[in-house]
């Protein structure tokens, strides 16, 4: 088989797997590995600041006790014993620490640019829905200079709860005034999956920090490395 012919089939699958809207009309991205792929840092500050609870942890464990879940959660999990104002000290100090080590450190997904610039020159509204604290939204967005493209921006942290749970996006919904089945989400994690499928979604799983079959388990419709998968932008064309 031919490079064009297998190009041709995996276009096919993937309109298969994630059938047009009839009015596309905004795109709901995830912030942690969707714009950049910030988990590396993530898991370098997690080590350094659990070492002063003796914790050692490796990479499997920061994929599935850490990776896109809440810090009063993650925290509550490892180290029950703390109390609340511990627990949030400890947060704090992860945080900083994140935003220490990130500094000049991060770029965006490839493609993303452009697929920012596309959807704003088709006036698509585009939404961030994202787990991660407030203090790191405004810094991993000034970074990257993404700073005006969002709206609405929806924190987990101001909601009853977080993903998992899809009120983060039954929000967003709620905000742009639009049907699940009228946006595509964007989303690396096991948990935003699971927020996006169950306010109904049609979810592109980003395999920046997890493999493609976890996350099609969990509901993604299909799965790209980056945004410049041509699968991706032909999908588009015909959205």
């Amino acid at each position: 088989m031919s490079h064009l012919d297998q190009s041709a089939l995996d276009r096919s699958a993937w309109s298969s797997a994630l059938p047009y809207p009839q009015n596309l009309g905004a795109i709901l991205y995830d912030l942690d590995g969707t714009l950049a792929n910030t988990d590396p840092i993530h898991f370098l500050a997690w080590q350094q600041c659990l070492r002063d609870w003796d914790l050692a942890i490796d990479h499997s464990f920061y994929q599935t006790q850490i990776s896109g879940k809440l810090n009063p959660d993650i925290v509550a999990h490892i180290l029950p014993q703390l109390d609340r104002s511990a627990a949030e000290a400890l947060a704090d100090r992860k945080e900083a620490l994140f935003r220490e080590l990130a500094q000049g450190q991060l770029t965006a997904l490839p493609g993303l640019e452009r697929l920012l610039q596309w959807a704003k020159s088709q006036g698509l509204p585009q939404a961030l829905v994202t787990n991660a604290p407030p203090d790191n939204v405004q810094f991993l967005l000034r970074v990257l200079n993404l700073e005006n493209f969002f709206e609405p921006v929806i924190l987990a942290e101001e909601l009853p709860k977080g993903k998992p749970d899809p009120l983060p996006y039954q929000i967003a919904l709620e905000k742009l005034g639009l049907q699940a089945t009228q946006t595509i989400a964007l989303e690396d994690s096991p948990s935003g999956i699971r927020s996006a499928v169950a306010a109904g979604m049609p979810t592109i799983g980003v395999t920046s920090t997890h493999g493609a079959d976890p996350l099609m388990k969990l509901g993604a419709a299909t799965t790209l490395a980056d945004f410049t998968d041509e699968n991706l932008w032909q999908w588009l064309a015909g959205a």
